[in-house]
This record gives structure tokens, C-alpha cells and sequence, in this order.
């Protein structure tokens, strides 16, 4: 199946991510939000990523006036009723999603496929909740969309072989790199990260070491871009918290299990960037 016009659920961060690049890679794409102030905020979201790019010469304006016209915002769940695919980028409720799904299955065409962008929950929940189960996925990208050239495809036990051959060819046309990762929280970079976070965050409240060194002794001796204080604090303590909440639910395996210090700095809002505050801030 070929893959002509994309729908979106959701408008926030990674949903603005995600229309962008279907737009810019020649993709008409729909994007949905629950009302009117929030559609506008992605637009304009999508808007100021393409303005950057704009300034950086990596696009002209004319260009980004192309890929703004491919996109068609809407309150209106019936406007997917022509995708060819669907990602819900919708936030991480597992029973908003499954309400997504069966009204998605209700409103797009029998050939169209629904995926999610979850980062941690699954699947194959989400695919019971329609009559197309083979045709449901997880098409998981990563934050910032339009920069991060990962993608995961996330199959269920009954996705079948089409549905990923489909997922596969669209994915690298957007400019991505594919891996396959089975149902199973975390998939397979989280199920990887979410350990090694925690991790981190018990060997400082240990005492072992402080924050700064922790990080220098990953950055240098791993020779990774970044430690691990310094990406919690871009990914978000309470992201970081619902996945590995999310992971220890379903695995009851201790490796998952969120230490007392992440869980009180989400509770008192310490966040991370998104916060203006997080390990960084709360080591000074």
C-alpha cells in the first residue's frame, strides 16, 4: 500500500514533530487537536521549527510555505477519514488512547493503518480496541522529531508482515533509520534507558558521587554526548517517572523500580528544562 496522505493525533510537542516531517517529505498531512487554542499552538509550533530552518539556509521560504499548505488542521476527528495512515501523538492515558483507536477505526478507511507514538504502553491494547488489529502498530519517534533520525516500529503478535513492510517504507522516506521492536514496555531504547537513568540517580543518592561527576565520568569515559543528570533533565523527570512507572507495572522486576528521590523532585515540580528546574538546578 502506498502511503499519500497522514493523519495526526494530537498537536503538542512530538505531534507538531511528526507533522512536520510528513509535511516536508512531500506527505499531505491532517492534524488534530481538542480544540482551537491548542491546534493553533502546534501550527505555530510547526511554523517557528520551519522559520529556524529558514534562518540556518537548510530550507528557503518559499519552500516553507510549500509544507505549511500541505497541512490541513482540524477539531474534527472525520477529517481522517481519506489517511492512509494515522499516528496518535495524543498524551499518555491508556484509556484516552484506546478511545482514539476505536473511533479512529470507526472514522478512516479499511486499508488505512493506525499507529501510536507511545513511548511505553502498549500496543496490542490499543489494536483490540478496533477490527483492524493487523493493521495496528507503534511508530514511535523521538524528541525533537524533525532532528532525531531513530525510529521505532513496534509490532504486536498479530501485526502483520504487510502492515510492517508499509511502516518501513514510509519511516525511511521521512529520512529515518528503522528498528523493529516487539510489544513490550519500553520497546527497546527505553527498555535500554529507563534502567540506566535509575541507575544513575541511586549511585548520587548513595553518595557515592555527585552529579557533575557522574556525568564527566559517562561523557569522557563512555565518550557519550551527554551523562545521564544532564538528559534527565532534558527528557523530564516525570516522563522519565510514567515510563519506568509504566515498566515495573508490567515486569515487577526491582531494575524498574523508580528511586524515592526521582519520585519526590516530580512531586514538588522539579522537572527538568521543561520545569526551569531539575537535577542541575537542585545540585547548585
Amino acid at each position: 500500500m502506498k502511503i499519500k496522505k497522514v493523519g495526526v493525533v494530537g498537536a503538542g510537542i512530538m505531534g507538531a514533530g511528526i507533522v512536520q516531517v510528513c509535511a516536508q517529505s512531500g506527505y499531505q498531512v491532517v492534524v488534530s487537536e481538542i480544540n482551537d487554542d491548542l491546534l493553533q499552538k502546534g501550527m505555530g509550533t510547526v511554523d517557528r521549527f520551519l522559520g529556524r530552518a529558514v534562518e540556518k539556509e537548510k530550507i528557503t521560504a518559499a519552500q516553507k510555505d510549500e509544507i505549511i499548505g500541505r497541512i490541513q488542521g482540524t477539531t474534527d476527528p472525520k477529517a481522517f477519514e481519506e489517511c492512509d495512515l494515522i499516528v496518535e501523538a495524543a498524551i499518555e492515558n491508556l484509556d484516552l488512547k484506546k478511545q482514539v483507536f476505536k473511533q479512529l477505526d470507526e472514522i478512516c478507511p479499511p486499508h488505512a493503518l493506525l499507529t501510536s507514538n507511545t513511548s511505553s504502553m502498549t500496543i496490542t491494547e490499543m489494536a483490540a480496541a478496533t477490527k483492524r488489529m493487523d493493521k495496528v502498530a507503534g511508530l514511535h519517534f523521538f524528541n525533537p522529531v524533525p532532528v532525531m533520525r531513530l525510529l521505532e516500529i513496534v509490532t504486536t503478535i498479530v501485526t502483520s508482515d504487510e502492515t510492517v513492510k508499509t511502516l518501513r517504507e514510509f519511516s525511511e522516506s521521512l529520512g529515518k533509520t528503522v528498528v523493529i521492536a516487539k510489544d513490550t514496555p519500553g520497546f527497546l531504547v527505553n527498555r535500554l534507558l529507563i534502567p540506566y537513568l535509575l541507575h544513575a540517580i541511586r549511585l548520587y543518592e548513595s553518595g557515592l558521587a555527585s552529579i557533575q561527576d557522574i556525568d564527566t565520568a559517562i561523557e569522557l569515559g563512555l565518550n557519550h554526548p551527554m551523562g545521564p543528570f544532564r538528559l534527565l533533565d532534558i527528557l523530564g523527570n516525570d516522563t522519565t517517572l510514567f515510563i519506568a512507572d509504566n515498566m515495573f507495572n508490567e515486569f515487577k522486576d526491582e531494575v524498574y523500580a523508580a528511586p524515592v528521590l526521582l519520585r519526590r523532585m516530580v512531586s514538588a515540580g522539579i522537572l527538568g528544562r521543561k520545569s526551569g528546574r531539575g537535577f542541575y538546578g537542585e545540585s547548585k
